[in-house]
């Protein structure tokens, strides 16, 4: 699992190591946010309404899920199923908390914790994206002082400074992991 706060650059991260481990595919989770232009459901994430996704925790079908930024989160038993099933392994890209439910829940999962360059650098990239609200991007901030206090508790620490060494990084630690 890959977690680091909004904006560390995980996503892009994971595209690159996708693009170069053939036998690892990501698991979408599953939100009740609004979607984003240019995001397709099943793709992006699993959208779905606050009822639903309650639905689904009633019915125990989430591996974890957890409440960031006024939404929920959470990762469907079924997605990881659906991708092993194919022989593939899972890379999941998780907030904080999530991670930690992941390990109690699985505690043979790797965790690999993507590092900003600085907190500065973050709100930076926050804002050039251009998808949130000023306030959403300060709550973002706040939330990320917190995630990278608990670096330590992951297994390995990629710092994103360059996006080519932080993906050479990400495929060294998942080529080792799954070898």
């Amino acid at each position: 699992m890959v977690s680091g706060p909004s904006g560390a650059g995980k996503g892009t991260l994971i595209q690159g190591a996708l693009q170069r481990v053939p036998a690892l595919a990501v698991a979408v989770s599953a939100t009740t946010r609004a979607r984003r232009p240019g995001e397709v459901d099943g793709r992006e994430y699993h959208f779905m309404s606050r009822a639903e996704f309650a639905r689904l925790v009633g019915e125990e079908a989430f591996l974890e899920h957890a409440e960031f930024a006024g939404n929920r989160y959470g990762t469907l038993g079924s997605e990881l199923d659906r991708i092993m099933g194919t022989g593939r392994s899972v890379i999941l890209e998780i907030e904080l908390q999530g991670a930690r439910n992941v390990r109690r829940a699985r505690p043979d999962s790797v965790s690999i914790f993507i590092e900003p360059p600085s907190l500065v650098e973050l709100a930076r990239r926050l804002r050039a994206r251009g998808t949130d609200a000023e306030e959403e991007v300060a709550a973002r901030l706040e939330v990320a002082r917190v995630e990278m206090a608990a670096r330590g508790e992951f297994d390995h620490v990629i710092l994103n400074d360059s996006v080519a060494d932080a993906t050479d990084g990400l495929v060294a630690v998942i080529g080792a992991e799954i070898a």
